[in-house]
């Protein structure tokens, strides 16, 4: 096949070769992708210094910086009193505050927020009279908020007790004034049926190799951790706080922190619990809004890298594994329908040996990706929680062959939203996803 392939190269075109070469890119994409997350989480865990793991300090109190932990909230009267309870009780942490911004709720979070404020006097809120989305409510929290760090904390996520004291460890030392923010490590909560035995894998693989990896090269992420990230105010500030009109404002600040040259830093060692989506549906809906976020800010971007290449090197792989993610997704979805279509005529031909043809081919090519996304997710499984997840190994087949198509899906699905939001018809209002309560009756 290689010969074949070589032959092909030196009997074309000029033109013909960088086509044939651009399309085996595409093709191994997928493959060569997980081999260099899996390197990469190797490079974090060997050959990466500084990472403060495991050696993070307890601060004193009276030295302890003051952070506004800041809960957006719509329609939140399932999670909200459980969250604020455990914030205040739990946490290992005295200088702190926690801010709710009450973002137009219609139901009873207002009442339950208030009866709270009489048994926790640094419970604070703002009343948003319109729901216009989680950027918009955390942009006025940022004027409201005492401290001068800012955790971005969801109604549904539980920060571990030491969650703050580790936090604060990446912001104590001289060579940390340009760190922009810390996003932790997730773990989901509602893992008792599939969908969220399936999502544990995938969590595990997003957070314990990419941005192990993207950490690891370069001190660049393609995203913070919307659920739960701790901030320094002043690089809110420096641009200009949350894009109010993205559908994902988690992924566009990171962006936005990184081209003004501030520092992200992930913390694994840090761990929060979170709700994920336990329908098909509502996972459907979650992953248009992150492939929409996606193609946002790389349509944002793409020009400050094409002009100014040297300026943004640090973040030129990040930009290239986003563009060639966004053109595989719709060469995915293209040579898919067209796959199907031929197989369907040859079906209705008769000819029954192009069929089986087809499909061997396609095995071949499958059995490589679900190799490569093994040895992806193994990687990840043995390094997240030091191993503790690997039990759920069992459900990655059912990550790799589902979430591997909804994916470029959605980011096809999404593009034309992304381009309109781009061209300023954009909104971030949001709904709140149906709740359940992380209580054990």
């Amino acid at each position: 096949m290689f010969n074949v392939f070589i032959n092909s190269i030196l009997k074309a075109t000029l033109g013909q070769t960088i086509l044939n070469i651009f399309l085996l890119i595409l093709c191994l994409y997928p493959v060569v992708g997980s081999f260099f997350w899996f390197a990469g989480a190797l490079s974090y865990r060997f050959l990466k210094t500084n990472k403060r793991d495991d050696d993070w300090q307890e601060i004193p109190a009276a030295k302890q910086p003051m952070i506004t932990i800041m809960i957006p909230a719509h329609n939140e009267e399932v999670m909200i009193e459980e969250t604020i309870t455990y914030l205040f009780e739990r946490l290992n942490y005295t200088n702190f505050e926690v801010l709710v911004m009450n973002d137009g709720s219609s139901d009873d979070t207002g009442k339950i927020i208030a009866r709270l404020q009489q048994k926790y006097p640094r419970l604070r809120t703002v009343e948003i009279l319109k729901n216009k989305g989680k950027a918009h409510a955390f942009n006025i929290g940022m004027y409201f908020a005492k401290g001068e760090y800012i955790l971005s904390n969801d109604a549904d996520t539980i920060p571990e007790p030491d969650a703050l004291m580790k936090y604060m460890n990446f912001f104590m030392r001289d060579r940390d004034m340009n760190t922009s923010a810390v996003t932790a490590n997730m773990d989901v909560q509602n893992r008792t049926s599939l969908l969220g035995k399936s999502q544990t894998v995938e969590f595990t693989s997003i957070v314990g190799v990419i941005k192990r990896s993207q950490t690891a090269i370069n001190d660049s992420m393609y995203a913070y951790s919307g659920a739960n990230t701790l901030y320094k105010k002043d690089f809110l500030i420096d641009v200009g706080g949350f894009r109010q009109n993205r559908a994902t404002e988690d992924i566009s600040i990171a962006w936005d922190h990184q081209m003004i040259g501030a520092v992200p830093r992930f913390a694994p060692n840090v761990i929060f619990h979170m709700n994920v989506p336990e329908t098909i549906h509502d996972l459907y809906k979650q992953r248009k809004r992150w492939a929409q976020g996606g193609t946002e800010v790389w349509l944002t971007n793409i020009k400050k890298f094409l002009l100014h290449p040297i300026e943004h090197r640090y973040q030129m792989s990040m930009f290239v594994d986003s563009t060639l993610s966004i053109i595989w997704s719709f060469f995915f979805t293209l040579t898919t329908l067209s796959f199907v279509g031929t197989m369907g005529y040859f079906l209705f031909t008769g000819d029954f040996e192009r069929v089986m043809h087809g499909i061997d081919i396609s095995f071949v090519f499958v059995t490589f990706e679900l190799f490569a996304g093994f040895m992806q997710l193994l990687a990840a499984l043995l390094l997240d929680h030091h191993g503790i997840k690997l039990k759920y190994l069992l459900f990655a087949p059912l990550y790799m062959l589902f979430y591997w198509m909804v994916n470029p899906i959605t980011v096809v699905m999404t593009f034309i939203p992304a381009l309109k939001t781009i061209l300023g018809f954009g909104s971030g209002t949001w709904v709140s996803p149906k709740r359940k309560s992380l209580q054990k009756k």
